[in-house]
């Protein structure tokens, strides 16, 4: 049996339960979305990720973020069926030559997949998404190698009047002689 209490007007009137179970809901339903790219990043196992990341560290000498790392290796386990065999076979001609950097082994990648991955992997780092296309994934603006190289010298993003981070224009000294009333 359902009770709902109307006011004398004539209006639905919102019981105590109801919004106590509106907001339980409301709860869950964002807990529930925050957690979902959580959950997408797990599809990729601890294993390949940590490969993922070696192989990045061996064609990149730059600070790598493991969770921007993650967010590419997702995206090459869709992209890349034999991702796990790409990249044991990169790692191992690296560890051939002993390379500490990407010059000690690219060359000897042979062309073709490997070497078209390889250049994937490098182009991600660097642009902060999968591709040029307009339906890419992007993973990072602010973590993209491109932007972090030169953040130190990008301008602030700004709306201010007279150029970057300057909000008021400043006051000139006026060189004519103002009339007098």
């Amino acid at each position: 049996m359902t009770r709902q209490s109307k006011d004398p007007n004539g209006t639905l009137m919102m019981s105590r339960r109801g919004i106590l179970l509106g907001g339980a809901t409301l709860f869950a339903g964002t807990l529930a979305a925050a957690l979902c790219p959580t959950l997408s990043l797990a599809a990729v196992d601890a294993g390949t990720q940590g490969q993922f990341m070696k192989l990045s560290n061996l064609l990149i000498q730059h600070q790598l973020s493991p969770a921007v790392g993650a967010r590419i290796a997702d995206t090459a386990s869709g992209e890349y069926k034999k991702l796990p065999q790409m990249l044991d076979a990169i790692i191992a001609i690296a560890e051939k030559k002993n390379a500490v950097q990407v010059e000690d082994f690219f060359a000897d990648i042979p062309d073709g997949e490997l070497k078209d991955f390889a250049h994937w992997v490098i182009s991600a780092w660097y642009s902060g998404c999968s591709s040029e296309k307009r339906n890419a994934t992007v993973f990072t603006y602010e973590e993209a190698l491109t932007f972090k190289t030169t953040s130190d010298v990008v301008t602030i993003p700004s709306y201010g009047i007279s150029g970057p981070n300057l909000w008021t224009r400043p006051n000139l000294p006026l060189s004519a002689p103002m009339p007098r009333f």
